[in-house]
Parts: C-alpha cells; sequence; structure tokens
C-alpha cells in the first residue's frame, strides 16, 4: 500500500466516533466503518432500489447497489494514485445513497413533498440518520457508529438550519450560502458519483431504447469516444461499440481529474486534513474544459433521459404511490407493522405530535425497495390482494 500524503485521512488520526468503542485488533477505523456499512440491512435494500428505472422493469439495468460499487471503484482508483485513504473512500461511496427511497429521485421528491410540513425530506441527511440512527444492530448503541470521517462524508448537502440540530458534523454548512470544504475523500466520492451515473445512465437509456446515438453525438465528450472506436473497429457490434465508449469516458474523466487535482494539490499544498477543510474551494476537480463537457453531457441527460415521457409516468406512479401511502399511515397508523408503531411512540415523545408520527412513516416508506412499496401499495388499496 502506498504511503499516505500529509494531506490525507488517517485513521489513527481519526476525530473519532459518537460513542468510544475499544480499537480493533486486526481493522483500522475505516475498514470497520466500511464492513459496518456492506453487513447493515440498510445497504442490502440497494438492490432493489431505482437508480433510474424500476428494479423489475429488467435485470440488466443498474441499481441503488450497482451504482454504489461503480461509484467505489472509480474513487478508488482516484484515491490510489492521489495518495488518499482508500478504505474512507470506499465507505463514504458504499454509504451515499443508503438514504434513497424507493422510485429514485422521484421517490424522494414525493417524500419530500409529504414532509414539508414537517422539515422535509433529504436523501443525503437521510443516509446520515440510518447510520445515526435507524440501524440497529449492536447491543450498546443504535445506529453503526461510524467515525466522523466517514460520517462527513456521508453529509454531502446540509442547509444552515439542518446543520444546527446535526452536531459537529454539520458545522461546515454553517459559515454561509458556500460551505466549507469536507476532507479530499469525500469531495473525490463526489465527484466520481457524477462520473459513475453519468456514464452508466447513457448504457442504461441506449438499452432502454429512452436514447439515441444521433442526439448523443452531438455531445463532445461522448462523440469524441464514439467515433474513436468505430475508426478502430469497424466491424464491431453495436452493443460492443458502446461498452468501449463508455469505458473510454470514464477513463479520460478519471484521468483528467487525477491529473487535475494533483496539480491543484500541488500548487496548494496542505500540511494536513484540518488545512484541507479550512480551504476556499474544493481541492478534486476536473480542468476547466472536462468540467464544460462534463456538465454539457448531464444536461443532455436531465432533457433527454430524465425528462423522457417514460421515466416522467414512472415518477407520476411513484408520486401516488408514496403520497398514499404517507397520508393513509398518517391517517391510520395502526396499519402499520408494531415495531413502526413502537418507533412512532418514541418520536413522538421526542418531536412532538404530528412531526414526530410524520418522521416515523417517513422513515419506514424511505427503508422501502421498490417492489415492497408497491406490494404495500396493493394490500392497502387492491380489494381482492390478501392483508
Amino acid at each position: 500500500m502506498a504511503i499516505l500524503a500529509p494531506y490525507a485521512a488517517f485513521d489513527n488520526h481519526t476525530l473519532g466516533r459518537q460513542r468510544e468503542e475499544i480499537p480493533s485488533k486486526y481493522r483500522s477505523e475505516f475498514q470497520r466503518d466500511r464492513d459496518r456499512i456492506i453487513h447493515c440491512t440498510a445497504f442490502r435494500r440497494l438492490e432493489y432500489k431505482t437508480q433510474v428505472f424500476v428494479n423489475h422493469e429488467g435485470d440488466l439495468f443498474r441499481t441503488r447497489l450497482t451504482h454504489s460499487l461503480e461509484v467505489a471503484q472509480i474513487s478508488r482508483t482516484v484515491a490510489r494514485n492521489l495518495r488518499l485513504n482508500e478504505d474512507l473512500v470506499e465507505t463514504i461511496a458504499l454509504a451515499h445513497d443508503l438514504g434513497h427511497t424507493p422510485f429514485g429521485h422521484a421517490g424522494q421528491d414525493a417524500l419530500n413533498q409529504c414532509m414539508q410540513r414537517y422539515g422535509g425530506f433529504e436523501h443525503n441527511l437521510q443516509s446520515l440518520r440510518i447510520v445515526d440512527e435507524l440501524e440497529e444492530r449492536y447491543p450498546d448503541f443504535r445506529g453503526l457508529n461510524l467515525t466522523f470521517e466517514a460520517r462527513e462524508g456521508i453529509l454531502k448537502n446540509c442547509t444552515p438550519k439542518q446543520a444546527k440540530t446535526l452536531g459537529q458534523v454539520a458545522v461546515r454548512f454553517l459559515n454561509d450560502s458556500d460551505p466549507m470544504p469536507p476532507s479530499l475523500e469525500a469531495q473525490v466520492v463526489n465527484v466520481c458519483d457524477e462520473v459513475a451515473y453519468t456514464t452508466h445512465d447513457i448504457d442504461d437509456g441506449l438499452r432502454a431504447n429512452l436514447l439515441n446515438i444521433r442526439r448523443l453525438r452531438e455531445q463532445r465528450l461522448f462523440n469524441e469516444h464514439y467515433s474513436t472506436v468505430l475508426k478502430e473497429y469497424p466491424n464491431l457490434s453495436h452493443r460492443r461499440i458502446i461498452y468501449d465508449t463508455i469505458r473510454r469516458i470514464i477513463n479520460e474523466q478519471v484521468s483528467n481529474l487525477i491529473e487535475t487535482s494533483r496539480a491543484q494539490l500541488d500548487a496548494i499544498q496542505p500540511r494536513n486534513v484540518e488545512e484541507v477543510r479550512v480551504a476556499d474551494e474544493n481541492m478534486i476537480t476536473f480542468s476547466a474544459l472536462m468540467y464544460e463537457k462534463h456538465l454539457e453531457l448531464k444536461q443532455f441527460l436531465k432533457t433527454h433521459l430524465y425528462q423522457h415521457y417514460r421515466v416522467r409516468r414512472m415518477a407520476y406512479k411513484a408520486l401516488q404511490v408514496i403520497k398514499r401511502l404517507f397520508e393513509t399511515f398518517m391517517h391510520d397508523p395502526y396499519l402499520l407493522p408494531l415495531d413502526v408503531q413502537i418507533e412512532i411512540q418514541t418520536l413522538q415523545a421526542k418531536l412532538g405530535g404530528e412531526a414526530g408520527r410524520a418522521r416515523a412513516i417517513a422513515d419506514y416508506i424511505a427503508g422501502m425497495t421498490d417492489r415492497y412499496a408497491i406490494e404495500e401499495y396493493e394490500k392497502l388499496f387492491n380489494p381482492i390482494s390478501l392483508p
């Protein structure tokens, strides 16, 4: 293993866990964090949660689980080449989507609408809530009791108002509208998340016949590599041309990210992670040209894939399912499983009345897989379904 750079996050200098624990004899602190994520219930549920396409629409489309694995793989490559802490990067990447609802961003938007009177809903905050409170695996504490550095990386977005309730892990969001940077490891995952989903959403969009090559070739980042593959392999099958094009797009972005970030770090020369956190801006970044081409591709996907009528129909159905489940459970919480009813009583005492009930119901719905949410809807509202 390469020697870590001085500005990396070091296990033996962690800012600690919320509850003190005896160190492991054979694993570092960030390795323990990663292992706790992999073994937790919320991580397993990601297998059946939507990325863009509902899980049961096809076996080959990405899910939140496969997306998280792709983010982890890309992030580790960047971290290794910048001499950052790979174990921390992997932990953050595997945990970053734990709080996503069923039905992807459509589900999050629907649940956020339902929760407007009670503080709203945001999947980054829910991911932190899962590792801090909702997972129940250990006899001495709730949650997974992760290190500060892992929790900092999971909390990607947060308003100043929300930050005031979250303690030390959210202090960087209190300063002003432009939050202070997190560790370099967290910055790596943030960018690699975008690299992963833009490229694999192209692959899934083409597989689902929602995108077409002609329009994609108007995007510089795609066309440069697509043209090269066609020239080098004129007799290659269409599917393999797409695979190789996407592979090259990922490689170019990752290479650019490593080289640009290395130059940034060499110029600034932060002496430790504390200097990273008080910097004026993030140090893990693309070059200006690559960032421009990357944004072009993101905007293209927003217009031609995420707003495609078939995707919007799925989003509309997700809104109906989640909104009706939420309203029904709020009206009659005795329709819920006993353990959720107990959690409602706990949160009503802690947060007060309706707000506590709403938060417990939001936790329950957010934890559903696509399949389970549809089954619950059928059981409640389809007269011929069994209870």
